[in-house]
């Protein structure tokens, strides 16, 4: 199923106030129920993780009167749904109002009962795939995995998962987090097993598995969690990472070192992540006005800025709201024509197998 076909649609101006705990809400009374709040709990948001520094900084100065209070930029999105556990009942600055996790923790975040229902007031241009049919979760943005590579260690650029076996990159791949808890490093696994020819599932959760033992053994895993830094210090040479990451690392290091992003060749994964407000939210009018932020134009375009594809995308576009500038921006567009969006079923299935194998298969500890 492809993304981009799903996103249709027309704004409906009620939407806002047709899911639960919204329903009552003007957006004036929210907007003053925030202004009494007077804050927000974020978590996991690095400031060059499809540009959040700017999204974040556009929020604050609609909203001034919101102290946005920024916990744990690297936390990965099972860390988010344990932050919310640990602080229900919590009203301070430790417990999380929004969290922005892969689309499959949407879902098991619902079923825990971590998340309450909203739903914003552009509701109906998310597609249907990729939101809850009750304002759970939604949808904001996605890209493609990639591969990051330093070139200035890097001669042989790889163009697909199983070159990175060869011995010429030995001590030089590694992920962004702990396969365990990180989405984007659980999905960089599915990607490696779909290069094996697995369907997304418990299939690709094996075979992406084996793949990584295989690496492991051969000595060209890096048991580091990687970012920007790791791979200017020449500590991990190639990355495995969402293309819009890799796209904004290489800006930031400004040709020192120099930076190739390579789409490994076969099937492309695609990888949606998902907005939420925690059931527990200390602060849940400002949590609804910073999903409103999120998936209003100036949201979704700041997504765009940071090489993200969004939701919104394509009844933006018909509309004439996206700059020509911000469109040819984005990465080749070719990946994203082949790639593969696989359903939150199939997530949730690879996402057990590697959460509770990666020690037995593979047995390196990513730090």
């Amino acid at each position: 199923m492809k993304f981009m076909n799903l996103l249709t649609g027309t704004v409906s101006i009620a939407a806002m106030l047709s899911a639960g705990i919204a329903s009552a809400q003007t957006m004036e009374e929210i907007i003053e129920g925030a202004r009494a709040e007077g804050m927000l709990t974020t978590i996991a948001l690095p400031h060059d993780w499809c540009n959040y520094g700017e999204i974040i900084a556009s929020f604050r100065e609609r909203y001034p009167f919101i102290e946005v209070n920024e916990l744990n930029p690297d936390a990965g999105s099972a860390d988010e749904l344990e932050a919310i556990r640990a602080n229900q009942g919590n009203m301070g600055p430790q417990a999380p109002d929004v969290i922005d996790v892969g689309l499959s923790f949407g879902p098991a975040a619902r079923e825990e009962g971590l998340i309450q229902p909203y739903r914003v007031s552009t509701w109906d241009e998310i597609p249907d795939a990729i939101k809850d049919e009750d304002g759970y979760w939604y949808g904001a943005y996605y890209g493609v995995m990639a591969l990051g590579v330093n070139t200035d260690i890097i001669d042989t650029l790889p163009t697909d998962w199983d070159d990175l076996l060869r011995p010429e990159y030995a001590n030089a791949v590694a992920l962004t987090g702990d396969p365990r808890a990180s989405n984007q490093a659980i999905l960089a696994i599915l990607s490696a097993g779909m290069a094996r020819g697995g369907e997304p599932g418990a299939e690709t959760g094996e075979l992406g598995l084996e793949f990584f033992a295989e690496l492991n053994a051969a000595g060209n895993f890096v048991p580091v969690t990687a970012a920007s830094g790791t791979i200017a210090q020449g500590q991990t040479p190639i990355v495995a990472a969402w293309d819009y990451n890799l796209l904004a690392w290489r800006d930031s290091l400004e040709g020192n070192p120099p930076m190739e992003v390579v789409i490994p060749a076969g099937a492309s994964l695609a990888g949606v992540y998902v907005q939420a407000i925690s059931a527990y939210a200390p602060h849940p009018n400002a949590a609804r006005l910073w999903m409103e932020h999120l998936f209003s134009n100036e949201g979704q375009l700041g997504y765009l800025s940071g090489y993200c594809s969004v939701a919104r995308q394509v009844p933006m576009n018909e509309a004439g709201l996206i700059p020509q500038d911000l469109l040819d921006r984005l990465p080749d567009q070719e990946p994203y024509a082949r790639a593969v969006f696989p359903t939150v079923e199939q997530q949730g299935e690879h996402r057990d197998v590697v959460t509770s194998q990666w020690d037995a298969v593979v047995g390196a500890a990513v730090q």
